[in-house]
């Protein structure tokens, strides 16, 4: 058992969640639902990393969401921060020997269509990594050849758009495109995402599938759209921007989250 583990079973005291949820920007007054709260920082935990970017925080909170034991890391680290891209695989590894069997993964993305504007959740139906890096660069193992045919579990992906329909929130579908950033993508870039068959674009979330799928859990995903992409409405884009619209998206996918996981 690595420390970390250790500390989070003798913090969790008997609490035996088997759904974590990674909180992007917008999501993190999420926490303060939960009851029986226990708050554990990063800091504690080690091979926890400390986000280095505003509007994120750094700890591990556990309770219960209705009747649900719920595990929720607020705030993750980002592979543009060290060039790491595995920056994650620790926490998720722990979550595992933890007994976590199901990872809800949220983010901000800017979108890449009118009929989606800010303000509004999709869901992932999908992914394209166009980041030229894997967080399983240098794993040994032939596990590194990960399947991801099946990576966004269709079984999550049901439960959260009846959830979404039983909220009365406006859910839409889409494929996600990870861009390593920090630097916000071009207007070609953008166009040449539309080409490819993506909705929404962002920095973040698809080397945590890569990894979470890697450890044989089931991930759902869903970005909270902050902005349209580079291009689409004259306006330059910032994470200021993105900082102001998260709580406003946050606050539908929230309601999603809640639904899906109270019953």
């Amino acid at each position: 058992m690595n420390i970390a583990l250790s500390v989070l079973v003798n913090k969790l005291n008997g609490l035996t969640p088997e759904t974590a949820i990674v909180l992007g920007s917008g999501l993190g007054s999420l926490v303060d639902e939960l009851r029986d709260t226990v708050r554990i920082p990063y800091g504690d935990l080690e091979g926890f990393p400390h986000s280095g970017v505003s509007g994120h925080a750094a700890e591990v909170v556990a309770g219960h969401l209705g009747n649900t034991p719920v595990l929720m890391l607020s705030g993750r680290a980002h592979y543009y921060e060290k060039g790491n891209a595995a920056v994650m695989r620790e926490p998720l590894e722990t979550l595992h020997g933890l007994g976590i069997k199901r990872l809800i993964l949220t983010n901000a993305a800017g979108s890449l269509r009118e009929d989606m504007p800010p303000g509004s959740v999709m869901q992932i139906t999908d992914h394209i990594n166009f980041s030229g890096t894997n967080p399983l660069f240098g794993e040994p193992s032939d596990r590194r050849f990960v399947g991801l045919t099946n990576a966004y579990d269709e079984e999550m992906r049901t439960e959260m758009s009846a959830a979404a329909k039983a909220a009365g929130v406006d859910l839409h579908q889409g494929v996600y495109m990870w861009f390593s950033g920090p630097s916000f993508e071009t207007p070609a870039e953008i166009r040449m995402a539309r080409t490819f068959g993506a909705d929404a674009v962002g920095m973040s979330t698809v080397p945590e599938v890569i990894l979470a799928r890697f450890l044989g859990l089931r991930v759902a995903a869903a970005s909270v759209v902050t902005n349209l992409a580079a291009g689409m409405s004259g306006d330059e884009i910032s994470h200021d921007e993105t900082k102001e619209m998260a709580p406003k998206g946050g606050q539908r996918l929230a309601s999603v989250l809640r639904q899906m996981l109270s019953t």
